[in-house]
């Protein structure tokens, strides 16, 4: 019978080695588990399908000396312990410096001392291709004290520090395994937690959000990336550890995929089991190479690009310390390895293989968004939330979907009538609203509403700008009505301006609020005969672009909600609307209410986005797609001053095609 010490076993890559050590005939696992973590050993043991007769729970903890076992427990445990492994360790970045010293040197330290004393055949140390530091050039599988930059982080210089005292102290034969990345099982995609190329995963994600599928995206290339899968490491483990030969003693191996791929090809391997767009053009790591050391390391230190770069990993949720892995310049070898595994069958399989399933499995289980509180609900209850052109169309169904979630709705429009029966259907809605009707074209109103509003509800958590007036005219009919782009602007902009000023300052007191301007994908297109209503709409824009990073510190969040056409009264006028696509109000009000959720800086369709992008990239061939439509959709009978006509305005057949191929664009 041959018997195993196991530390870690109960966590991931320990559950998977333990399997394998199980199905072997004959064999018998210690696990050394603290007091409070014996009832997850028993549900380990239940998962292994084995029982107590096979799996033997050892009471300890690393951060003790020998582990806190007593001499009576050490004196059984000797000449009866074929192997020790310590697997047992902190693999998160993340982790403060102490805790990782503690738990990966320290513990290291009082496993060799109890190795020391029971005396196995041998010890078989678990480290990390971590060890190597940011060694520049092959880290071999014999070398340690070469390693550089161990003191960039806590992680790399704690993996390095606790292989030399495993090495040094050890007073038995040893065996030492450097895993590199390790990813979920190639089988089942199965991981326990987010760390390594997974911090990347919801950047993949927000861009298959925003963008087509067929989009081309630059990015960088990167090095090459020493990722495994977590069920090869348990295999090719097993496979070294029992290999009953003394010539693989005082030997390392290197767990990892032989030339793994670069950080670019990792990322639109990932992209394409997405169905996100890829990064069609990669920059080299070696053009960054030219730049010079000293520029860069000036660059990087500059407060803005600081703060800039800060805010973005913070809000993909990537600490800082990932990246200086993407560019990491250390290849490893692995003669060792590929000598102990030949014959086996063992084999590492490659990323484009497998990455389907991890992706799938991150998404299903592991997507932070997941355990996040993304109800409505849980977002709006208890708030007070003023909504603009609640009377009607999309600002009345968001007032009602947020009522009906516990938000006290601030009814805002200039009809009170009106009004009044959007707050009786809150509250039969269950939930409750307040009226306050208001001229929002009139600035010295919206002060007095504004003010109301405050003294009775103390402040405005979330205030969703909805109220606008729209006008589709060309411009050639445009030319004696400038009051057009005045009536705009008035509301549109000044109005929603006006109110952001009275509101503004409780939220920034106050260090929290949620600003919805009700924008429109207009905006992003430049979609002809709206100049008046599309100016108005993307100046109120800019202000907000512009303010939100004066608030950013102050817990003030911006939202821009780049509409697309909606079925609502304000397109009844261009009866051609009639015939074309359009989403529901409440498809509309789902928009705004999923940012006051995730709180996201825009909220734009696909179609939205592209036209955005297309329009910066080449703005002449967009204008004349632009054109071709303009000829299509001629201006409506209310623009042109004539009764209106539903069979005069019906639109060709031309125009409906071209309609539903970019549907939701304000024709």
């Amino acid at each position: 019978m041959t018997t195993y010490l196991v530390t870690g076993a109960t966590g991931f890559i320990g559950g998977h080695l333990v399997q394998r050590l199980l199905a072997r005939k004959g064999t018998q696992v210690i696990c050394l588990v603290r007091e409070e973590s014996q009832d997850k050993l028993d549900a380990c043991i239940r998962n292994w399908g084995t029982t107590k007769r096979r799996v033997t729970p050892l009471v300890g903890d690393l951060t003790q000396r020998k582990l806190g076992l007593t001499k009576t427990q050490l004196d059984e445990l000797k000449g009866t312990v074929d192997h020790v492994i310590h697997l047992a360790a902190v693999y998160d970045i993340k982790t403060d410096a102490d805790t990782q010293h503690t738990s990966n040197v320290e513990g290291t330290r009082h496993v060799v001392e109890v190795v020391n004393a029971i005396k196995p055949a041998v010890f078989h140390h678990t480290s990390s291709v971590a060890a190597a530091g940011l060694y520049r050039g092959t880290f071999t599988e014999g070398m340690l004290d070469e390693a550089k930059g161990l003191d960039s982080n806590a992680y790399l210089r704690t993996k390095h520090d606790s292989e030399v005292l495993a090495r040094e102290l050890c007073r038995v034969p040893w065996r030492v395994y450097r895993p590199g990345m390790v990813l979920g099982d190639s089988r089942t995609g199965e991981i326990d937690k987010i760390d390594g190329p997974y911090y990347f995963f919801k950047l993949i994600q927000r861009l298959r959000g925003m963008l087509p599928q067929w989009f081309p995206l630059i990015g960088f290339e990167g090095r090459r990336l020493p990722i495994l899968p977590v069920d090869y490491l348990a295999d090719a483990m097993d496979h070294i550890i029992n290999l009953d030969d003394d010539r693989w003693n005082g030997k390392v191996f290197h767990l990892l995929q032989p030339k793994g791929p670069t950080v670019g090809e990792l990322m639109n391997t990932l992209a394409g089991a997405a169905h996100a767009p890829k990064f069609a053009m990669r920059i080299d790591a070696a053009a960054v190479d030219l730049i010079p050391s000293g520029a860069k390391k000036v660059v990087n230190s500059l407060a803005p690009i600081v703060n800039a770069r800060r805010a973005i990993l913070k809000d993909l949720g990537i600490p800082e310390e990932a990246m200086q892995y993407v560019n990491w310049k250390t290849k490893f070898d692995q003669q060792n390895t590929q000598e102990a595994l030949a014959g086996s069958g063992i084999e590492c399989p490659p990323f484009e293989d497998y990455a389907w399933r991890v992706w799938d499995y991150w998404e299903r289980n592991l997507d932070p968004d997941l355990f996040r509180d993304r109800s409505l609900r849980g977002t709006v209850q208890d708030k007070v939330v003023m909504v603009t052109g609640a009377s009607d169309g999309i600002g009345k169904q968001v007032a009602l979907d947020v009522g009906e979630a516990g938000g006290h709705v601030v009814l805002v429009s200039r009809t009170e009538e009106k009004l009044d029966a959007v707050r009786k259907e809150i509250e039969q809605l269950g939930g409750t609203a307040s009226v306050y009707p208001c001229d929002l074209s009139d600035m010295d109103d919206i002060e007095r509403m504004a003010k109301q509003v405050l003294q009775d509800h103390d402040a405005v958590d979330i205030l969703v700008n909805n109220a606008g007036r729209s006008i589709r005219r060309s411009v050639r009919l445009s030319i004696d009505r400038f009051h057009d782009y005045e009536r705009t602007m008035q509301l549109n902009y000044f109005g929603a301006v006006k109110l952001i000023l009275n509101l503004l300052p409780t939220m920034i007191a106050n260090r929290r609020g949620h600003i919805i301007n009700v924008s429109s994908i207009g905006v992003q297109t430049n979609t002809p005969r709206f100049s008046a209503y599309v100016a108005s709409k993307s100046a109120l824009d800019a202000f907000s672009r512009c303010i939100a990073s004066e608030v950013i510190d102050d817990g003030v969040h911006i939202t821009t909600v780049y509409m697309p056409l909606v079925r609502t009264k304000m397109i009844a006028p261009t009866k051609m609307y009639d015939y074309f696509p359009a989403i529901s109000p409440e498809e509309a009000s789902q928009m705004v209410t999923d940012s006051m959720i995730t709180k996201t800086k825009k909220a734009a369709t696909g179609l939205g986005n592209f036209g955005q992008i297309a329009y910066s990239v080449a703005p002449k061939v967009v204008d004349q797609l632009l054109h071709t439509a303009y000829k299509i959709f001629p201006d409506s009978s209310a623009a042109k001053g004539e009764e209106a006509s539903r069979k005069k305005e019906k639109a060709s057949a031309e125009g409906m095609a071209f309609a539903h191929l970019l549907k939701g664009v304000h024709w």
